[in-house]
């Protein structure tokens, strides 16, 4: 059902994760570019915040302090701004509310939000296609989540659907992201990022390999290696600078978001799990490769570049979000398989020495 002219305020409700959210961005430029006028806000959590803003055209950012809100039911304090957070979105009547998150407490936000069209996924979980009054189903052969989030934008309406990554641009953060490589002997122009963790365990690649790897890189290529990470991920860092013979800088716990934007924006190569900071490096377009173990890459590889995963079996997977067969392991990933990988995509930049 295409979207009333008429409609002018629009709410995209994705709070989270971060590489999810990367992913949701071509939706946004989508609706930005087919609707001009419209006001569009975004709910979104405060550590990702960031990713949404010193860009063109910046939605209006909604905070979702999921952490805080969660207390609601036995802290006054945390349901005080639950309420506030209800009566702020009723207030803003919306003429559209996008539901990219698929939960039952986005989707319920969206309803008591008051708008009267709200988009989501018909195979929401928690029951929360129930609250939406259009539920997109996913092509069977488009599985990525791009296609997906842009398939029920269309529905909502928008015309110009083509793939577009937006992020951020911030001055500041660049300054800052310098001062750091220079404190640490780094040149501006020439280093890679490893990114050896994640939330979750499953999706790390071995800490061994990225030491033997950042060897290979660093001797073959003579690029400096950056290791990042959250401040939590910090031992895990340290424990990769032990076990590697070459020189890597753990900036583990030292950059904001908006700095982490700038640093994987001027890598000349990412080396990344599924996470976050690989998507944002996809989205820059910059050397990359991807290490999938039970993450299905059809849905959720660098859209378009293929060509940046490293997986067993990436295409051969079926529909489903996760692999629980062993043989999809991250461990039965090979440091050859990855660092062939790192190979092309620097000499596809035609910067191999």
């Amino acid at each position: 059902m295409a979207m009333p002219e008429g409609f002018k305020n629009i709410l995209i409700i994705k709070p989270s994760s971060l590489g999810d959210i990367v992913l949701a961005l071509p939706a946004f430029s989508a609706l930005r570019r087919s609707f001009p006028e419209a006001e569009i806000s975004w709910l979104v959590r405060p550590e990702f915040a960031a990713l949404l803003r010193n860009q063109p055209s910046s939605p209006n950012i909604i905070l979702f302090d999921r952490r805080h809100l969660g207390k609601a039911w036995y802290n006054p304090r945390a349901l005080a701004s639950l309420l506030s957070l209800i009566r702020q979105l009723r207030s803003s009547k919306f003429d559209a509310m996008i539901d990219l998150q698929g939960l039952f407490r986005t989707a319920a936000l969206g309803w008591l939000s008051g708008c009267k069209k709200r988009f989501g996924m018909a195979n929401a979980r928690e029951l929360a296609h129930f609250f939406y009054t259009h539920r997109i189903s996913q092509d069977r052969d488009r599985i990525h989540l791009v296609d997906y989030y842009l398939k029920i934008v269309r529905t909502a309406g928008a015309s110009d659907t083509a793939v577009q990554f937006s992020l951020p641009t911030d001055a500041a953060a660049a300054d800052s992201v310098r001062r750091l490589l220079i404190s640490n002997n780094i040149k501006c122009n020439n280093y890679a990022v490893f990114v050896p963790c994640s939330a979750h365990s499953d999706k790390c690649w071995p800490i061994e390999n990225f030491a033997i790897l950042a060897d290979r890189v660093s001797s073959r290529f003579g690029l400096s290696i950056v290791a990042t990470g959250t401040a939590s991920e910090w031992g895990q860092v340290e424990k990769l600078k032990s076990l590697a013979d070459a020189p890597i800088a753990n900036f583990a716990g030292l950059t904001n978001l908006s700095e982490l934007i700038e640093l994987l924006k001027a890598a000349r190569l990412v080396v990344s799990n599924d996470t976050g900071p690989g998507h944002i490096a996809a989205a820059s377009g910059v050397p990359l490769v991807l290490i999938f173990g039970r993450s299905n890459p059809a849905r959720v590889a660098p859209y378009g570049r293929s060509n940046c995963v490293v997986a067993i079996e990436p295409d051969r997977r079926g529909h489903k979000y996760d692999s629980t067969d062993p043989k999809h392991d991250i461990k039965g990933i090979t440091v050859e398989q990855v660092y062939q990988k790192v190979c092309e995509q620097i000499q596809k930049t035609g910067d191999d020495i």
